[in-house]
């Protein structure tokens, strides 16, 4: 038997059948987007066309999936309608209801004689309706969409032309109904997505940044309101900004070059990048902005479009080259004045020790600062550093002497997690950390034995090794030592090593103590006067010439910082716009019992000592070695200096090494 198919369904039915084409009609209509009710109620009144007295229904699932509503019943009798409108889909409940239940066809020859249906037997029978067939409609995922069902008024059973017939009613009303379910959930879809693009177009406006979408090129698709409101253009003329030609006119003539090279360089290589530059307003003003790009990658991974924000950054940027400018005006200030209050002065050998500053300082000769305590070694060596091709490295400070020997190692040298007790990580040294730049080592004399020998490996070798270690790991730094001990003094006494001395004092660098140019003194008392006042808040327009006298004759022994404190004190405790210091503060020369010595005699007094115990540690060297210098087992090997430095000190300090010779060394 011939037969005809759709492609929209599986719908197949004889084509000779005397409904054929009258479903293609329908079928047809579902293609013409006619609405569902139109379709379906087609369908129904085609289907009672095709037998006298037949009454056809269509009922939907409710998105419940438990109840069924009538969706086409044109000629059903309204009493049956209304009384199975909106049933519960189960057994006993009808034969819509039990066909969609059992998702198979149930028929119903007569309601007066089947005993299965004769507690349902009232409704239908009460609308003139004595048989009813159903046939449950069920999608392409197998979801059961509703019913198709026949009514007649007297009892019947269907045939098979019937069967047929109420099948492929049911599957084009399956297809029907999908294709409206389909088209209301796109245009639902579709709805809700241009609802959503309009919401999000209208927060996208809100947004205080530049919000804005290009093309895989960089030109401009989309940008949000306060773009448009900034630039005072429409969104029409921002299509197509990010060619040159646009961004020049944009852009701040100084950032243009930049800008575009950074631009095309972050575009091409297709990844997430950022940049500063000044935008041109509509009010004819330039603010600076901080661009960011983020790609949105198709498939490959290559950018399909461009979505960026620009973020005003004008107060930030503003602040920044305030303080820039305060910076450099600082340092050229700084420059100016060559040194702070503590060395300021114009004395002839002040003058002499700049001098040394200034040609020592560009090359990378290490430098030994030798100087009492508070004569400004430290500013000595922060000026070497300005004035160096280091300037803009560290400038890494490190006192010796108030580290603790068994941690001065790792602090110069770091070290590895685990290499001592407390050692819960990897930790860099001050070497490393003023790489590229210059360290200061002051009170270098107070290094112990090894790690003076770790620090002569550093300046021969550039190299280092950390706490723990054993790699080496090369370095690049300016080494500046200080000291106020005589180092060649240690060096004689065996605490100093002679070779690191050497390494040291390649350029050395002695600073003047305060009673070595005195005629700084009222200089440095008139600015230090200012200085502390302006602290204090007071106006001292005076200084005591009996201050300024008293000043003079003062030995300083604790140099500039000494003056600077005292001055301090003073200005604190000053009532009046007159500065005097109390005479008991400084007690000059000669005049009480209490008088601080003079700097001389306590330097003649330390030699002394010194000079005492050099002799006591030469002799107990001699005494071990039965008196032989030379050789392995010397005095001058176990001292760690040369033989003929040994014999010149036993020469000098009138020591007879022939009583420590034993016989047996004779």
């Amino acid at each position: 038997m011939p037969s005809s198919q759709t492609q929209h369904g599986q719908a197949t039915f004889p084509a000779e059948h005397p409904s054929a084409e009258a479903l293609l009609d329908s079928l047809k209509m579902i293609l013409e987007d006619k609405s569902l009710v139109d379709v379906l109620t087609s369908i129904v009144r085609l289907i009672e066309s095709h037998s006298h007295g037949m009454l056809c229904s269509i009922f939907l699932v409710e998105q419940d999936g438990q109840h069924m509503r009538y969706a086409a019943a044109p000629n059903l009798p309204e009493t049956y309608r209304i009384a199975t409108d909106g049933t519960a889909i189960g057994p006993g409940r009808g034969p819509c209801s039990m066909a969609a239940y059992r998702r198979q066809p149930i028929f119903v020859a007569d309601f007066l004689s089947d005993p299965d249906w004769l507690h349902f037997k009232d409704k239908p029978v009460s609308a003139g309706l004595l048989a009813g067939w159903s046939n449950p409609i069920i999608g392409h995922n197998g979801q059961v969409l509703g019913t198709f069902g026949m009514y007649f008024r007297e009892p019947r059973s269907p045939s098979e032309q019937e069967i047929q017939l109420i099948d492929y009613a049911s599957r084009v009303v399956g297809i029907a109904i999908e294709r409206d379910l389909t088209r209301n959930f796109l245009q639902k879809a579709f709805d809700q997505m241009q609802k959503s693009e309009h919401e999000l177009r209208q927060l996208i406006d809100f947004l205080p940044e530049h919000v804005f979408v290009l093309d895989a090129e960089g030109a401009v698709v989309q940008a949000n309101r306060t773009m448009l409101d900034y630039t005072g253009r429409t969104a029409a003329e921002m299509q197509g900004v990010g060619t040159d030609e646009r961004m020049k006119r944009d852009l701040h003539p100084e950032d243009f070059e930049r800008v575009r090279r950074e631009r095309h360089a972050g575009i091409s290589r297709g990844l997430r990048f950022e940049l500063e530059t000044r935008a041109l307003g509509k009010d004819g003003r330039y603010r600076w902005f901080l661009f960011r790009y983020n790609p949105m990658l198709k498939e490959g991974g290559r950018p399909s479009r461009w979505f960026a924000t620009a973020i005003e950054i004008e107060n930030r940027k503003q602040a920044e080259l305030k303080m820039r400018d305060e910076n450099f005006a600082l340092r050229e200030e700084i420059d100016r004045s060559a040194m702070h209050e503590e060395i300021v002065g114009s004395s002839k050998i002040l003058r002499d020790v700049l001098v040394q500053v200034d040609k020592v300082a560009p090359t990378q000769s290490t430098v030994l600062i030798i100087g009492e305590t508070g004569t400004g070694k430290e500013l000595i060596a922060g000026a070497i550093h300005k004035r160096s091709k280091r300037a803009g490295g560290a400038f890494i400070r490190v006192n010796c002497a108030a580290i603790p020997p068994s941690l001065i190692a790792s602090e110069l040298f770091g070290h590895e997690k685990g290499a001592f007790t407390g050692a819960t990580q990897r930790r860099l040294g001050r070497f490393e950390s003023a790489h590229g730049g210059t360290i200061f080592l002051d009170e270098v004399g107070e290094l112990p034995p090894d790690t003076q020998v770790a620090l002569l490996r550093v300046l021969q070798e550039r190299e280092l090794e950390r706490v723990g270690s054993s790699k080496p790991i090369s370095i690049d730094v300016r080494v500046l030592a200080a000291t106020n001990r005589d180092l060649e003094l240690l060096v004689t006494a065996g605490t100093f090593r002679q070779d690191l001395f050497y390494r040291l004092n390649v350029f050395p660098i002695r600073v003047p103590a305060l009673r070595e140019r005195r005629d700084d003194i009222r200089l440095l008392v008139g600015y230090l006067v200012e200085r502390y006042s302006k602290r204090a808040g007071k106006k001292i327009s005076t200084i005591s010439k009996r201050t300024l006298d008293l000043f003079q004759s003062y030995d300083w022994p604790g140099n500039v910082r000494e003056l600077q404190n005292v001055v301090e004190r003073a200005v604190i405790l000053s009532d009046g716009d007159t500065f005097v210091v109390d005479e008991s503060w400084l007690a000059p020369r000669g005049k009480s019992e209490g008088r601080r010595p003079a700097r001389t005699g306590i330097l003649a007094e330390e030699k002394k000592d010194f000079a005492a115990r050099e002799r006591k540690t030469i002799e107990d060297a001699l005494a071990g070695c039965d008196g032989r210098i030379s050789g392995p087992h010397g005095a001058a090997a176990k001292l760690g200096i040369p033989h003929q430095t040994l014999e010149s000190k036993i020469a000098s300090l009138g020591i007879d090494k022939r009583k420590f010779k034993t016989r047996s060394s004779k």
